[in-house]
């Protein structure tokens, strides 16, 4: 980027750089224990102690028994085994049609595994958000139909917004449903409190926490009630069969580890600028839209509504002056499908809509020239767009 002062990336919940203590410890694990962990020679026995030590140094980050935790290849992976894996086995079980149950504004990964097991003999029933806070009411109406799974994110990945997880988790125990939650935005950015906010499917990724692309993790009270979704193994105890990434478990077990030993602060921290970016920008540009301002929300994104833009077109500025952000519009990319999330929140919008996530590359320093260029970029396209 010849010419640019300092390239600003403000992508962080898109994925993030992998930390430098997570690739050394990934390269010792490359260098010295390669075998298969599945093998009985010393090669695969020194393989399955490093696993094995890379689950329980996650379990012991999340605060749970390490028996819960299963590897995977990812947040995607997860969420389908969580969802469609709930569905499936209670399809196999028959009795009628069980229910999947999730929020409006899920992640596609939880939202499309609900529609692909209604296409399987199940039912998706969807609960909707009042001004912005979930319809409990309509969810205790649900969970009464002892549903297979209730999936409510932790996170919102569009605009940080927090989904009332202690009130969720207190009405599915009540009615002993299984809840699961897709974390994978909320690890590192608020804490998670299993204890306090007990789940029975978690899932979390390491590519958004500074850890290895690919790598993620099922955390599963119960693996008895899920139907795998690979076949031809009896690796992380059938859950999972294939051949188990040991560096990737490893490089995500230290990237757990680091942020939530670091919760506290980095949430601060990044709360502090991005309130800073917010303020500013609204005191500047005119007609902007906090989206979810006045909900709680998480402290590491910041979600913009501007009318009179279009998405591509600031992105392009937005880039071409060293930031790096993503649309998150009311459009999702390459498709005339409206964002589940904003159509929620704003029904009928069509102003486009900037994401700004923070994380470990950004600085306080950094604000003035975020607030500089992104108030720029919009008025140029503001411009662009009246010609």
């Amino acid at each position: 980027m010849q010419g640019i002062a300092e390239p600003i990336y403000l992508d962080h919940a898109a994925t993030t750089p992998v930390r430098a203590e997570v690739i050394a410890a990934m390269s010792q694990c490359h260098a010295e224990d390669f075998g298969n962990p599945s093998s009985g020679h010393a090669w695969g026995r020194r393989a399955r102690h490093r696993l094995e030590r890379a689950r329980t140094a996650a379990a012991t980050a999340l605060g749970i028994p390490a028996a819960h935790v299963f590897f995977t290849r990812g947040g995607t992976e997860s969420d389908n085994l969580a969802v469609l894996g709930r569905a499936r086995h209670a399809i196999a079980r028959g009795g009628g049609a069980p229910l999947v149950v999730t929020s409006s504004i899920e992640h596609p990964a939880v939202f499309e595994a609900a529609e692909q097991a209604a296409e399987e003999g199940a039912r998706h029933a969807v609960i909707g958000f009042g001004d912005g806070v979930l319809d409990l009411d309509a969810l205790k109406a649900a969970v009464r139909q002892g549903p297979a799974v209730v999936s409510c994110m932790w996170v919102n990945n569009e605009v940080g917004l927090q989904l009332p997880i202690a009130a969720i988790s207190k009405l599915c125990r009540e009615h002993a449903v299984v809840l699961h939650s897709d974390a994978v935005q909320a690890v590192g950015k608020v804490p998670l409190a299993l204890r306090d906010n007990p789940v029975d499917l978690l899932t979390v990724t390491g590519h958004k926490i500074h850890g290895p692309t690919g790598t993620g993790a099922l955390i599963a009270t119960n693996p008895t009630g899920l139907q795998p979704l690979q076949f031809g193994g009896g690796q992380e105890r059938g859950v999972r069969p294939g051949t188990e990434d040991v560096a990737g478990a490893v490089g995500l077990a230290e990237a757990l580890r680091l942020a939530v030993e670091e919760v506290e602060a980095e949430s601060t921290r990044l709360g502090t600028i991005r309130d800073a970016v917010q303020a500013r920008l609204a005191a500047r540009v005119a007609d902007l839209r906090i989206n979810g301002e006045g909900l709680p929300r998480a402290p590491h994104i910041l979600s913009l509504g501007i009318p009179g833009t279009d998405s591509d077109t600031l992105l392009a500025a937005l880039d071409a002056r060293g930031i790096a952000a993503s649309g998150g519009s009311a459009c999702a990319s390459g498709s005339s499908a409206p964002s589940r999330t904003l159509a929620t929140l704003y029904p009928g919008e069509t102003a486009a809509t900037l994401r700004l996530s923070f994380g470990h590359l950004n600085r306080a320093r950094q604000v003035d020239r975020i607030v500089d260029s992104v108030t720029t970029a919009i008025e140029r396209t503001r411009d662009f767009v009246r010609r």
